[in-house]
């Protein structure tokens, strides 16, 4: 069973995550900061890591940007999901070694592709 890291400082947003995930069947763990999303994935290895971009001191970019370059957790994909939603914010994201950007609420569709695809290329050994 695949295991997501949920890393959001927003209860709302982090439990409906967490709740179309684990009705999938996955295990999720959540984070309310960079910092400890960090830790985390670290201690945990998750399968993919999903995190959002606003936060108190920690930016989710600077977040993803530390994960990527981090050889403890550089295989494990990040995907960036937030309400920022202009082409400057999905680039930047995606530059600082985010594999995905979604924008926010997601559609259950759409992340859950996302998360098997992911999976899929992980398993395959095209992550």
């Amino acid at each position: 069973m695949a295991h997501i890291l949920i890393v959001d400082d927003s209860p709302t947003d982090a439990q409906a995550l967490k709740t179309v995930l684990e009705g999938a069947g996955y295990r999720t763990m959540v984070a309310e900061d960079p910092n400890t999303g960090m830790a985390l994935a670290k201690q945990s290895k998750p399968d993919v890591i999903l995190m959002d971009v606003v936060f108190q001191g920690m930016s989710g970019f600077q977040g993803t940007r530390k994960l990527a370059r981090d050889p403890e957790t550089a295989s494990i994909p990040v995907v960036i999901i937030s309400r920022k939603d202009q082409e400057s914010d999905r680039m930047w994201g995606l530059r600082q070694g985010a594999v995905e950007y979604l924008v926010k609420p997601v559609r259950t569709p759409k992340l859950l592709a996302t998360v098997k695809d992911l999976l899929a290329k992980q398993s395959s050994g095209s992550a």
